[in-house]
């Protein structure tokens, strides 16, 4: 039987310097666009990879859009799930159109609500005098979801938003969307768009391809759990957001 590895990237699999404390042995993972790192593997990290890669297909399943997923330098050779589900690329990096033509249908339908959520962030960041404002974020001529970084990385003002503005949308009109605060990165994302969604869909094309699979999700944030439920069995990293809500609920 073969098995298959669904992971997440960023903060799962290498993570920025800020969160690499204590670690001596660290080696470039992922880079900014004028080519200086920007992500480190651990000596750990690196460890689990190459294990993982023993015995399975590691397939990524991330928010990075197609460009920063580019920028990532690990050897991966089957299919990718990008922009949280809305990409599926296939091995080669050939985009998969079939995919692409449903989400590209439940985006437009997802769109106003977007654009309102937007309306509201904006409203109440010019109100407390706020430069920060809510971003479109599209990939491969698609809107998928909306993102708002603090200028400061000052989470406690994305949980102010949260909390004073978007959570009473999501209970009325926007009930067709849920939001993922994880660090400095506050989204609001169609129910339609996500991860699971993806790994669903991939599963069932291995499925059809190899026959019986067993399949291992693997991720650190609450937005992860979804897609690692897809999957027979889970994995979560020591020290993460949803290692943290995991010990929390025992």
């Amino acid at each position: 039987m073969k098995k298959f590895l669904f992971v997440d990237l960023d903060d799962t699999l290498f993570q920025t310097p800020k969160k690499c404390v204590g670690e001596v042995d660290l080696q470039p993972a992922a880079y900014l666009k004028n080519g200086d790192a920007c992500s480190f593997t651990t000596a750990r990290q690196r460890a689990f990879f190459e294990f993982a890669q023993s015995g399975m297909t590691l397939i990524p399943a991330t928010a990075r859009n197609g460009d920063a997923f580019r920028r990532v330098d690990l050897p991966f050779t089957s299919y990718s799930v990008l922009d949280y589900g809305g990409i599926v690329l296939q091995p080669g990096g050939a985009l998969d159109a079939g995919w692409l033509a449903l989400m590209q249908e439940d985006m437009q339908t997802a769109l106003p609500g977007l654009t309102e959520a937007m309306r509201i962030i904006d409203d109440f960041q010019a109100k407390a005098g706020l430069p920060s404002r809510a971003r479109l974020i599209e990939d491969y001529g698609t809107p998928f979801y909306i993102v708002v970084k603090d200028h400061e990385a000052r989470g406690e003002r994305l949980a102010e938003i949260e909390q004073q503005v978007l959570q009473e949308w999501i209970a009325t009109d926007g009930k067709d969307y849920f939001i993922h605060r994880n660090g400095n990165n506050l989204a609001v994302l169609p129910k339609t768009l996500n991860k699971a969604r993806a790994v669903a869909y991939l599963r069932a094309e291995l499925e059809a391809e190899h026959g019986p699979i067993l399949s291992f999700g693997m991720g650190d944030s609450r937005s992860d759990a979804r897609f690692m439920a897809e999957c027979d069995y889970a994995i979560v990293p020591n020290g993460t957001q949803l290692a943290a809500l995991t010990v929390a609920a025992l």
